[in-house]
């Protein structure tokens, strides 16, 4: 059995490890998971990730790496060129550390002003399984968390070509797109925030990130 991507071309979160694997320049059989024809509640898909959520990575002995985390751990360890981690212990920690804080304070702060607003995913405030309904103060919370996001990465871009040390990492595929995601829903860094958004024009300019 080979490795096999689970992919939706329209979601953030599949783009993360996407952008990840174009970065180490890895082919891989890929399947697209449709989020909008709900898919990822098809029988098939469940019995893979009972999470109903995409990214998905089935290794060859069938193990499946549901998390973007769990996933470029998996595939830095395998082919640890071009490192995309850290290649000291001060470089993956400040990996790390800049992954999680563009997790917790850009994307799911993200998801939860989109998820809580947008008619869309009326019973569906988060991903998964459980059908939770929208909370309106959520919207507005992570509207506000959000913005403060945008803040903190344009002070830490300040004379840096990249978010966590010298070279791309994981750290900057995270921010990027939850950047890009706010941009495409009206939610994106303002004008003023000029280190971001040259940084996010140096990162859209990688083949990566057009895929």
């Amino acid at each position: 059995m080979k490795p096999i991507f689970y992919d939706c071309k329209t979601a953030p979160s599949p783009r993360r490890a996407r952008i990840f694997l174009a970065e180490k320049r890895i082919d891989i059989e890929t399947r697209e998971i449709s989020l909008a024809e709900r898919e990822q509640f098809a029988p098939a898909f469940l019995d893979i990730n009972p999470h109903a959520t995409v990214p998905v990575l089935v290794l060859d002995d069938g193990t499946a790496l549901t998390e973007n985390l769990a996933i470029a751990t998996y595939v830095e360890a395998v082919m640890p060129e071009p490192p995309l981690m850290g290649v000291t212990a001060k470089e993956r920690a400040l990996v790390s550390m800049w992954n999680t804080i563009s997790e917790r304070d850009g994307l799911f702060a993200f998801s939860d002003a989109v998820r809580n607003s947008h008619e869309r995913f009326s019973g569906r405030a988060t991903t998964g399984t459980n059908a939770y309904q929208q909370i309106p103060e959520l919207a507005d919370r992570g509207a506000h968390r959000l913005a403060r996001y945008f803040e903190l990465i344009e002070r830490q871009l300040e004379g840096r070509e990249f978010v966590a040390t010298d070279r791309l990492s994981i750290a900057d595929i995270t921010a990027f797109v939850t950047v890009e995601a706010s941009v495409s829903t009206g939610r994106g860094p303002n004008a003023d925030h000029t280190n971001v958004w040259a940084w996010q024009k140096r990162i859209s300019e990688r083949p990566s990130a057009a895929i």
